[in-house]
C-alpha cells in the first residue's frame, strides 16, 4: 500500500514522502498514530499543492533575506565604548551589543544568534561582521567602535 507520510518516521521516510508499506503496517501503525495518509488521487493532489505552496514561501523567504542583506550593507553601526591605553577596550563587544545598537540606530531587527563573530571585537576600529540571514544568504554589517 502506498502511504503519504505526515511526519518523519524512523527507518521509513521523511514528512511529505510517498512510501510503500504493507497493508497491516499502514493500518495498525501509520494510520492509527496519524503518521500518514493513504495515497489516493485526492491526497496526492493535496500533497502536490502543499509542496508548491512551501516552495513559494521558501522562495519568498530567500528574496526577503537578499533584500535585508542589501539593506545591511548600506548601514554602519557605531558603538562608543570606554577604552584603555592603545585603543584597547575594557572587555569586548558582544553580538548582543551589536544587535541592540543596530535596533536603536536603524530600527533593524537582527537576531544576535545570526551574527557570526569568529573573534570578539576588543579594539577600536571598523570591523565587518557576517550575518547569517538564510542558509544561502549571508549579509555583512559594518561595525565601528569608537572611544567614548
Amino acid at each position: 500500500m502506498k502511504v503519504i507520510l505526515l511526519e518523519d518516521v524512523k527507518n521509513l521516510g521523511k514528512k511529505g514522502q510517498l512510501v510503500e508499506v504493507s497493508d497491516g503496517y499502514a493500518r495498525n501503525y501509520i494510520f492509527a498514530k496519524k503518521l500518514g495518509l493513504e495515497a489516493t488521487s485526492k491526497n496526492l493532489n493535496d500533497l502536490k499543492l502543499q509542496k508548491a505552496h512551501e516552495d513559494k514561501l521558501a522562495a519568498q523567504r530567500l528574496e526577503d533575506a537578499k533584500a535585508f542583506a542589501a539593506d545591511l550593507e548600506k548601514v554602519q553601526v557605531v558603538l562608543k565604548l570606554k577604552t584603555g591605553e592603545g585603543g584597547k577596550l575594557f572587555g569586548s563587544v558582544s553580538s548582543k551589543e551589536i544587535a541592540q545598537a543596530a535596533k536603536e540606530q536603524f530600527h533593524l531587527e537582527i537576531d544576535k544568534k545570526k551574527l557570526v563573530l569568529p573573534n570578539p571585537i576588543r579594539a577600536v576600529g571598523t570591523t565587518i561582521v557576517p550575518v547569517k540571514l538564510h542558509p544561502q544568504v549571508t549579509g555583512e554589517l559594518k561595525v565601528v567602535v569608537q572611544e567614548a
